[in-house]
Formats: C-alpha cells, sequence, structure tokens
C-alpha cells in the first residue's frame, strides 16, 4: 500500500506512513470504494437534524401531489352537492398545501440527486458512463528498492546517544 501524501510504501493493514507519518488507516477502503461519509451531527440544530433524517424521497413527493390533488377534487365535489354549503371553501386549505409539499418535495428530490452526484457529470450524460480507470502495470519484482527511512528512525538514532550516567554511592560524601 502506497502513502497518497508521500508515495512511500507501507505493509498492508498499516495504521500511518513510516515516513511522513500520515494517516493511511482509510486508504485501502477508498480505493477499493467503500468509504463511508462521518460528518459531525454536534453544531446542527434540532430542525437541522430532522431534516437530514428526511431524505427527499420521489414516493413521498407523489403521494403529497396525489392527495392534494384528491383533496381538490373532494372540494369540487362539495361545491357542486349540497353538503358543503358554506364550509366547502376551507377544503382548498389541504389541498394547495399538499399539493404545495408535493412539489417541493419533487424539488427538493432532484436536487438531492444532482448534489449527490459530482458536478460534471450531473451536466452531461454522455460522462456518466465512463470507461473505469486503466490499470496499470505491475512492476518488475527483480528490481530491489531501498525501503523509506522510518519516521521513528531519527528518533531512535537520537535516543542511541546517551548521556554518562551518574551513580550514587552511599559512602561517597556529598558535595
Amino acid at each position: 500500500m502506497f502513502c497518497p501524501k508521500c508515495a512511500a510504501q507501507n505493509l498492508e493493514g498499516a495504521s500511518f506512513c513510516r515516513v511522513c507519518g500520515a494517516n493511511i488507516r482509510l486508504v485501502p477502503q477508498a480505493l477499493a470504494g467503500q468509504m463511508q461519509q462521518f460528518v459531525s451531527d454536534e453544531h446542527l440544530t434540532k430542525s437541522e437534524k430532522r431534516a437530514r433524517r428526511r431524505a427527499p424521497t420521489l414516493d413521498n413527493a407523489f403521494r403529497n401531489t396525489f392527495m392534494g390533488i384528491a383533496f381538490l377534487l373532494i372540494t369540487f365535489a362539495l361545491v357542486v352537492s349540497d353538503m358543503g354549503k358554506g364550509w366547502w371553501f376551507w377544503m382548498f386549505i389541504p389541498a394547495f398545501s399538499l399539493m404545495g409539499t408535493g412539489i417541493a418535495q419533487y424539488i427538493r428530490y432532484r436536487e438531492h440527486k444532482n448534489r449527490s452526484l459530482p458536478r460534471f457529470l450531473a451536466s452531461s450524460p454522455e460522462l456518466q458512463a465512463a470507461a473505469p480507470p486503466p490499470i496499470f502495470p505491475t512492476r518488475s519484482t527483480g528490481d530491489m528498492l531501498a525501503s523509506p527511512p522510518s519516521v521513528t528512525e531519527g528518533t531512535t538514532r537520537h535516543l542511541g546517544v546517551e548521556a554518562p550516567t551518574k551513580h550514587f554511592d552511599p559512602a561517597e560524601p556529598a558535595k
């Protein structure tokens, strides 16, 4: 596994680069395309957290729109019949409210869908079906490369030089 920061080769399963010390724990997951996004919710308000949990779906958008249309049809049925004398007008409130909510959810769904794609893919459909990345040729195993120096080698070298040690001898008088 190679470090993305300094391109040094490291052991598989290493957590940190042995040359620059960068955190490489997630590199294998990133290369496999299995990265998970972890975002802290501590700076969000309660309403923002609730909105984040409710991802816009096409089902909710269509359900609310059609329920609004159903309320509109019931309103017109009450106008024609004698059952809704005087109060049929109030049925417009849930009708237009549900239709507006459904249309707004559909717009949010489209924006969310476009936001999840990279900008250049969302704008041009011919780039959406891009070819897979090229596979690089493997290196010759006969080439012997010197391993890069470890981050800890310099520290170990400095620790290897010790100051002279003083020993306490109780027989000697104190100075």
